[in-house]
């Protein structure tokens, strides 16, 4: 057979073209965009734009019931009964019930002694509250100093019990459950739960028991964070407006209309026989606050939300220890609903509403679409549409929607109106990691059970007198370099400039933006920096 000629095989525009490699791409680009790109691209935009939509109308939903709460004064004390406990002559004490206070722990060096201490500073007669802390710690001498510390508040007179496991199985999980296997729990009521990092006011049982006392059918009392660091670093104000939308609106919204929202694993109070009707804790995922709430829920039992009540801790300052919280924050809720919706749709206890509520609004919703959305549409499709013109964004999708979500989660936070900007470009850039824990999660790979603590650095970096400024940490290509935020970045550099000498709407200010936010968090460079030991 002859051999075939190149003129045979190429076209003829690839003839003239083949020793100028840029041209020759330009060629192959033109050959695939129409048939392959053009379509994907307009699917895509068609899927974001109706992800956009139900994240606009939940959160405008949100936002109504928010504004009807505080035009009808609906307050914790108009929807359930309140009434101070009162002393009882002939009961003595025993008229208050017993609570037991949970504190678990892992190596935890820098807070130890805050946690432990404000919670045995709780107001409560002494005889009717028991103070556990569970110390998982592997460091010999950190754990010395936790059992150190609670000898010396025993000493004191308070009734604290130090338990320790020789494993870690189940992590918090774990601790939290095998906590409650102890025979003097029996005899408690209710369980308060404080991670290591929190510390409570003193009146914080005064404020929350009532509710649970004369209220049979509530499960649960979550109380409000206040962060006592937000204002370290840039990342933690970031921080602290995303969270304190979450507390404002969310929690309000889920309290305040089906009387479900997610337990946030601490600061909050629970009734300990709802707790035993739901299951326990279970270790399945690496949110087992969710997990127990979803179970919970489905018994029937009814939560309260108490924003007016506010427990201070700490938020992650340093990248490394918030990438691993975000991660483990998104991956857990997206694997819990890959278990639960089933048992959830086929329950019988609880209305229709309440299970779209769970279902949609708290889970596929808040849950999954918002971190798939917001880096696909904002980091990768809306980019491509600047090198594929023939694919167009309406306005309302590509500006105002965004824009009138952002403000509407500005509302939880009015000092930092003025870090808008940087909210926004942080929050995009997060949502890659979020939105690959997500996929991790539902998909159920090797990393969906992944458990780290979050590094709590307490008063560790605060100047102290005599004391020499720490040196700069050496860079460490493996700690420092995040690959896929460079890559992202990148692209969005490369998009950037091809805006800048072929675009007309001048989207380049944008990317350019968000490219460098991509840029720094890929070289690590935010948050606190913590000295090298």
């Amino acid at each position: 057979m002859d051999r075939l000629s190149s003129s045979t095989v190429l076209p003829d525009a690839f003839q003239g073209a083949r020793d100028d490699i840029s041209m020759q791409l330009g060629i192959i680009w033109a050959q695939i965009k129409a048939p392959l790109i053009v379509p994907l691209l307009r699917i895509s935009v068609v899927l974001c734009l109706i992800m956009s939509l139900m994240l606009f109308f939940e959160r405008v939903y949100m936002g109504i019931v928010i504004v009807l709460i505080k035009l009808f004064g609906r307050k914790p004390e108009k929807r359930y009964k309140w009434e101070a406990i009162k002393d009882d002559v002939e009961l003595g004490n025993s008229a208050y019930p017993m609570v037991l206070v949970q504190i678990p722990m892992y190596n935890e060096r820098e807070v130890y002694q805050l946690s432990i201490g404000a919670a045995c500073g709780l107001s409560w007669p002494s005889d009717r509250i028991i103070i556990q802390v569970l110390d998982d710690s592997t460091d010999p001498t950190i754990k010395d100093l936790v059992e150190l510390e609670c000898q010396r508040w025993a000493s004191k007179g308070i009734n604290i019990k130090y338990e320790i496991r020789d494993n870690r199985n189940g992590y918090k999980a774990g601790a939290l459950k095998e906590g409650m296997k102890r025979s003097y729990v029996k005899q408690c009521d209710y369980v308060a739960i404080f991670d290591a990092d929190f510390q409570p006011e003193p009146d914080f049982l005064w404020r929350t028991i009532p509710f649970l006392t004369h209220n049979p059918q509530l499960a649960l009392v979550q109380a409000r964070w206040k962060f006592v660091n937000s204002d370290e670093c840039l990342m933690t104000r970031i921080q602290e407006m995303s969270l304190d939308y979450h507390f404002t609106v969310e929690q309000e919204v889920g309290s305040s209309t089906y009387a479900f929202f997610g337990f946030n694993g601490t600061a909050g109070v629970w009734r300990i026989a709802a707790l035993n009707e739901a299951g326990g804790w279970k270790d399945r995922t690496t949110v087992e606050d969710m997990d127990l709430a979803v179970r919970a829920s489905l018994k029937g039992w009814k939560f309260l939300y108490l924003g007016g009540v506010k427990v201070k801790n700490e938020l992650p300052s340093t990248l490394k220890a918030y990438r691993y919280q975000q991660h483990r924050w998104s991956c857990g809720p997206a694997n819990l609903f890959r278990k639960m919706v089933m048992e959830i749709i086929r329950n019988k206890k609880v209305s229709l509403w309440k299970k779209v509520h769970v279902i949609y609004s708290f889970f596929f919703i808040r849950k999954i679409i918002a971190h798939i959305n917001t880096f696909v549409f904002y980091c990768i499709v809306l980019p491509a549409t600047v090198v594929v013109p023939e694919v167009a964004v309406p306005k309302w999708g590509a500006v105002y929607i965004p824009s009138f979500i952002t403000l509407l989660n500005a509302v939880g936070t009015p000092r930092s109106l003025h870090l808008l900007v940087f909210w926004i470009l942080f929050e995009n850039v997060m949502s890659l990691h979020r939105m690959k824990a997500t996929i991790i999660g539902l998909l159920e790979t090797n990393r969906a059970n992944e458990w780290i603590v979050t590094e709590k650095l307490g008063d560790a970096l605060k100047a102290k007198p005599g004391l020499k400024a720490p040196r700069k940490p050496r860079f460490r290509i493996g700690e420092r370099l995040h690959l896929l935020e460079l890559a992202v970045g990148a692209f969005l550099l490369f998009v950037g400039w091809y805006d800048v000498f072929f675009g007309k709407n001048h989207f380049f200010l944008f990317l350019f933006m968000q490219a460098a936010a991509f840029f720094i968090v890929g070289f690590g460079y935010v948050g606190t920096f913590v000295p090298n030991s």
